[in-house]
């Protein structure tokens, strides 16, 4: 009887540092994999992966977007609420209260 061996879960930073590794090519794929007991067909996807999305690091566009968009937003909802309270302070009076 074979016992399961478990899957280990390696961390982001963990496979970052292994695909830079990888990226510089001071040690071959193959010695990286034994070093870090991970299949080299893995360390060549986190390599293509690190070199894909490489660019996003120094792209400030993506960032500078996604913050105006959060900040639009934000306005909106606050805009929309001092409407809802001054329709709540309107009816308020209207009712007598």
């Amino acid at each position: 009887m074979m016992t399961k061996k478990t899957r280990r879960k390696l961390d982001g930073a963990l496979k970052a540092k292994i695909a830079l590794e990888a990226v510089r090519g001071d040690v071959t794929v193959t010695d990286l994999a034994q070093r870090h007991e991970v299949h080299p067909n893995q360390i060549y996807a986190w390599k293509r992966q690190l070199q894909e999305q490489a660019a996003r690091a120094f792209d400030m566009t993506v960032g500078q977007d996604a913050e105006r968009a959060a900040q639009k937003r934000i306005d909106e909802l606050r805009a929309r609420t001092g409407q809802l309270m001054m329709e709540r302070d309107f009816f308020a009076a209207r009712s007598g209260r």
